[in-house]
């Protein structure tokens, strides 16, 4: 059984910082494609950052230079570090778990993940 596990959010000011954390269980965590999403009211689901079983990383225009993905194979978690977040990343933030193996062209489509946690609010005030 396939489980993934997020906590970490909660309410921050603009320019603060946060550490999302997502456990998982039920497979091989290291052989695994993996990322994170945000989805805030009123609009789609949208890729943040990915990683994969090489470690190789990933990361939306919008986060980048901002947010770092990261895993510890070892420990079966993966995690998110969010600093100078701003109002915009505003969102329910969610990890998921694509296959072995995929494109880089199709890190955040979300129709290659099949595997995703219950989500994490996130909340940046002005």
């Amino acid at each position: 059984h396939v489980r993934l596990e997020e906590s970490g959010g909660g309410s921050v000011q603009s320019g603060g910082s946060l550490r999302l954390t997502c456990f998982a269980s039920g497979y091989l965590y290291s052989t695994y494609c993996m990322g994170w999403f945000r989805q805030a009211p009123g609009k789609d689901r949208e890729g943040v950052a990915s990683i994969n079983r090489y470690g190789s990383e990933g990361y939306a225009d919008s986060v980048k230079g901002r947010f770092t993905i990261s895993k510890d194979n070892a420990e079966s978690t993966m995690y998110l570090q969010m600093n100078n977040l701003k109002p915009e990343d505003t969102a329910m933030y969610y990890c998921a778990r694509a296959r072995m193996y995929m494109l880089g062209s199709k890190q955040f489509d979300i129709d290659e993940y099949h595997h995703w946690g219950q989500g994490t609010q996130v909340t940046v005030s002005s």
